[in-house]
């Protein structure tokens, strides 16, 4: 055994010491055929056109500023020295820039300089996919969105973002209408102004429109009810005046639609509980801060069961809160705050099997609240019912340490006794604060009270017999 044993330890060295030469003479084999370094690396670059290359250079100069030796610092874009922020494809055996992404995003990201500007050369990427600008124009450098040459684009670009660029001013082209395979189109926090164009009503791929945190005005453009395959639609932030257009019931895709503080009036849009209409893809409905007026639909708020967020704060609603609005079974935050709500609450919105947040403050809702509670102490602040002064809570019903914040006990369940008490003494009315007995003002119910008496007679007894 002790032989075999050798046998095996023998064939295993001579299999390595064969190995070790052959990687010996590989290494050889390169150097002799490489003929130094710098061909090793040329042999490494990326196939790529000179003409693109040169264009790539020129496109990211124009923004980070004349300084920037691009040809020096990144000889090989696409392959062994990339740039941060620009991503490459390869199409036909060559390779082309697919994303750039200007701003302070990561530590070595490209930044722009204090006078940065559009070149034409951006336009001669022919396969460029994501073009994004993040705090790149600030105040001191107006610039506007070029207003030509983006259908030389129309073929590749699918993303295209501007963010946080106090400087970006003036308004959003019509020419990017033209840009028929976009599928996200953000201008966010920008001084962007004028109207949204309708143009972009022909972006048939859209998926994503978020223009919110700009200074535009106007109607909403009906046009925009032809992007059939919209996702999100996010005009927010703005100063945008008229209607809701109904037009906008053909987003049967819509998930998000964000319209809050802007100067929209003609009510909440019918639109969304229409039985001609099908938004049950509809998750997150924010209309808050618009002089809208009107009243909330009496029905067809079922056809919305996958509604999670309802923000209809400050709107100018009178009218009623109907109970039809209990059907929103995937409801989890409501806002009907600040607006001229009358009538009662619906008890069966305590009943929303998800809610998580509910703000019914500052209207003029009244009548007892019949809210379990459970439902008061599973919410705490995240249910606000105060500034409603003719809203008030069943002590007999709910406990002080359970009970709504802001709202007061309804008079008409105070104990007679207590309530003649009050009057004669002149104190103030009960509320949450306030309790209905002596020995419920102390933290006692009469039980305890009762309690409390025996242990003080036996103490004194006790006291007694130890004097004598």
């Amino acid at each position: 055994m002790r032989g075999v044993g050798l046998l095996v330890l023998g064939v295993v060295l001579l299999v390595l010491a064969l190995h070790l030469h052959g990687c010996s003479a590989q290494g050889g084999g390169a150097d002799d055929d490489g003929g130094g370094g710098s061909s090793g690396s040329s042999a490494a670059t990326a196939p790529m056109e000179e003409k693109e290359r040169r264009a790539l250079f020129a496109a990211i100069e124009s923004f980070v500023g004349k300084g920037w030796n691009g040809s020096g610092l990144y000889p090989d874009p696409c392959g062994w020295s990339p740039i941060q922020g620009v991503s490459c494809d390869i199409f036909n055996g060559l390779w082309y820039p697919t994303v750039i992404s200007i701003g302070p995003v990561l530590d070595n990201s490209l930044q722009c300089a204090p006078d940065a500007k559009f070149s034409p050369q951006l336009f001669e990427l022919r396969h460029l996919k994501s073009l994004s600008f993040y705090s790149c124009f600030p105040a001191s450098n107006p610039t506007a969105i070029p207003a030509t040459s983006w259908d030389k684009l129309s073929g590749s670009l699918e993303t295209l973002e501007f963010r946080t660029n106090p400087g970006l001013a003036g308004p959003i082209p019509a020419s990017l209408g033209r840009l028929a395979s976009l599928q996200s189109l953000v201008l966010v926090e920008n001084n962007l102004t004028g109207a949204v164009p309708p143009e972009l009503g022909a972006l048939g791929k859209l998926r994503r429109l978020v223009l919110s945190g700009n200074g535009l005005s106007g109607p909403i453009p009906a046009t925009l009810g032809a992007l059939r395959g919209l996702l999100k639609l996010d005009l927010s932030n703005n100063r945008l005046q008229g209607p809701v257009p109904p037009e906008l019931a053909g987003l049967r895709s819509l998930t998000l639609l964000d319209l809050r503080n802007n100067s929209l009036t003609g009510g909440v849009p019918q639109f969304v509980t229409q039985s001609s209409s099908s938004m049950a893809s509809l998750q997150d409905l924010l209309l808050s801060n618009n002089p809208l007026g009107g009243s909330l639909a009496q029905s067809g708020w079922e056809k919305l069961s996958g509604l999670a967020t309802l923000d209809l704060a400050n709107v100018g609603l009178v009218g009623a809160i109907p109970e039809s609005m209990a059907k929103l079974t995937g409801l989890r935050f409501l806002a009907l705050d600040h607006n001229r709500l009358t009538g009662k609450v619906p008890a069966k919105l305590a009943e929303l099997p998800n809610i998580g947040a509910m703000y019914l403050n500052g209207n003029n809702l009244t009548g007892t609240l019949e809210f379990s509670p459970g439902f008061y102490q599973r919410m705490g602040r995240r249910f606000a019912s105060w500034d409603n002064p003719g809203l008030c809570y069943n002590l007999a019903a709910v406990d002080a340490a359970h009970a709504p914040s802001g709202v007061v006990v309804c008079k008409d369940l105070q104990e007679p006794s207590v309530g003649a008490k009050d009057k004669a003494g002149g104190r103030p009315e009960a509320s949450s604060s306030l309790v209905a007995s002596s020995s419920s003002s102390l933290g006692l119910t009469a039980a305890e009270v009762n309690g409390c008496w025996q242990k003080l007679v036996a103490a004194s007894w006790l006291v007694l017999m130890l004097l004598l």
